[in-house]
């Protein structure tokens, strides 16, 4: 028996303590990847290249996954460039968005007011219009502040100081609300309503009166002299604001949408080059770096990671689609055994913790999840644009409520050669108005019809009025051709060969929506 100096034996290979079954590494391991072989831990060369490019591909799948959202937003400033605008110029749908533009489940019912914003070379203040509402968001699709009613003017009108994470000048003590970004590009948006429903002029004739964007003046209003006495700031001038450009966007082309081809991956790259390597959460950002988009440093990858990334952008705007068309999660359905959905009761605007309930004794908010929920936000950003704590409240007479449906009553797809009905029971509960707009399945964008405006509502502005029953209940069509008897008002024309999909949406709705005493039917097919 071998000893050692001290006289103690020495252990014999049989004796070692043999590795739990948990800690091993099969010689062979079986996958989804196929088969791979190890000897004693180390992965053959084949077996090592096929998990690089798994490694790979997983996270040029998360770069869209996560962060399609940025993409969008890129997508969004670059339609509005393409029709000629620039920083702090505005956009006014006059005579309200149609189908002509691709914009992610647009209204046709309120004027769109938008525009962006470069805080690279300071702060810039935007002036919005009274009877407003509207949000800022960030380079990454994040909220920053409500504008109008949901925001601290209450839709009063106000001058909103938006402020640039590099910016460390002096700022206001009053005479704005401000708001601190954490990325240099912004998109502001926001809509105004029409007066009586019906006229879109005098609405347009206000937005273009009040609202104004123009560079922020250090030292101008919102300084006290007591400021430039103690040498804490300079004297700005108080002058004038240089006009602000509108341009109208009714009519006109233009492509928001983020791409699903490999121009994803270049506007992704855009994105990151243009805002600050801090703009966005370490975690979300690797995926990113790994796949060659670094800040600083050219996006050049090679043969066989283009394979990779174009395969895996494939797969993600797939499973992203069927997340948006084929919802699996039934806490997303708002009555039960119903198409109709909204998850953001269930997700809140940052899909982690559901909504507040609102009581008699004032806000009764939900503890903290802590988790993100990966479907909703992805399922989100890929069919709407804009998310703000407006958009998930229960608070009745402010903002608007919105319920999709994807499926008929027996849970099948909307086929446009078809025609359906939908009723909506007496006491619709909206204290401002109520419509209905068709979205083309491929483009998720109003539905392009000879109708133009692909919606039905109690406006009579772009189309007529929907009309109720004598019984007080309204009943909507969707149909290729307006049904014998039915009034103009209570159609929306669908096309033949396309597939859609539908939101209700409840301006300044009431409590009968929130507590489900009202509830709208299914939408079925007419024989």
């Amino acid at each position: 028996m071998l000893v050692t100096a001290s006289g103690l034996p020495v252990a014999s290979f049989a004796q070692t303590a043999e590795i739990p079954p948990s800690l091993v590494t099969p010689d062979k391991v079986e996958s989804r990847l196929g088969t791979m072989e190890f000897k004693d831990g180390v992965p053959s060369k084949a077996a090592a290249e096929k998990l690089y490019d798994n490694l790979d591909f997983t996270y040029a799948y998360r770069a869209f996954m996560d962060n399609l959202r940025g993409v969008s937003i890129h997508a969004l400033r670059k339609g509005m460039m393409s029709i000629g605008m620039k920083d702090n110029e505005v956009i006014v749908f006059e005579q309200l968005m149609d189908a002509k533009s691709l914009f992610l489940t647009a209204n046709a019912d309120t004027i769109y007011v938008m525009g962006f914003l470069d805080l690279s070379k300071g702060p810039v203040v935007v002036e919005t219009p009274p009877k407003f509402l509207g949000a800022v968001q960030d380079a990454w699709f994040r909220w920053v502040i409500d504008l109008g009613a949901p925001g601290p003017d209450r839709g009063e009108g106000g001058k909103y100081l938006i402020v640039g994470p590099d910016y460390t000048g002096p700022l206001p003590e009053g005479g704005f609300f401000v708001a601190r970004a954490r990325t240099n590009s912004i998109v502001w948006f926001g809509r105004s309503f029409l007066e009586n429903h019906n006229d879109p002029k005098p609405v347009v004739e206000g937005i273009k009166k009040f609202t104004k964007v123009y560079p922020f003046e250090v030292g101008g209003v919102g300084t006290p002299v007591a400021d430039f006495l103690a040498g804490k700031t300079k004297l700005g001038k108080i002058t004038p604001p240089p006009p602000t450009v509108f341009h109208d966007g009714s009519g006109k082309v233009m492509n928001t949408l983020p791409p699903n081809d490999w121009s994803f991956y270049e506007m992704l790259n855009e994105v990151v080059q243009k805002e600050p390597a801090t703009s966005l959460d370490p975690e979300l950002m690797g995926p990113i770096a790994a796949i060659g988009i670094v800040k600083g440093k050219p996006f050049a990858p090679d043969e066989r990671m283009k394979k990779i990334m174009t395969e895996a952008l494939a797969v993600a705007n797939a499973s992203s689609r069927n997340l948006f068309m084929s919802p699996r999660d039934p806490s997303w359905f708002y009555y039960p055994n119903s198409a109709w959905m909204n998850y953001l009761f269930q997700t809140g605007y940052e899909f982690e913790t559901p909504i507040p309930e609102i009581t008699p004794e004032g806000v009764k908010p939900y503890p903290a999840t802590g988790y993100r929920t990966m479907d909703a936000r992805t399922n989100f950003f890929y069919g709407v644009t804009g998310i703000t704590p407006g958009m998930a409240m229960r608070l009745t007479g402010i903002g608007s409520q919105y319920l999709f449906a994807m499926t008929d009553a027996d849970k099948n797809y909307f086929d446009g050669a078809k025609t359906y009905k939908v009723m909506l029971p007496q006491g619709i509960p909206e204290e401002n108005f109520w419509s209905f707009t068709l979205y083309d399945n491929m483009t998720r964008s109003m539905l392009d019809t000879p109708q133009r405006y692909p919606r039905a509502g109690s406006q009579s502005f772009p189309s007529p009025a929907a009309e109720a029953a004598a019984d007080g209940s309204t009943t909507i069509y969707f149909g290729p051709t307006q049904p014998d008897g039915v009034k103009r008002g209570n159609w929306i024309q669908t096309d033949p060969k396309k597939g859609w999909f539908t939101l209700l949406r409840l301006y300044s709705p009431l409590e009968p929506f929130f507590t489900k005493k009202w509830r709208p039917s299914e939408i079925e097919l007419v024989q």
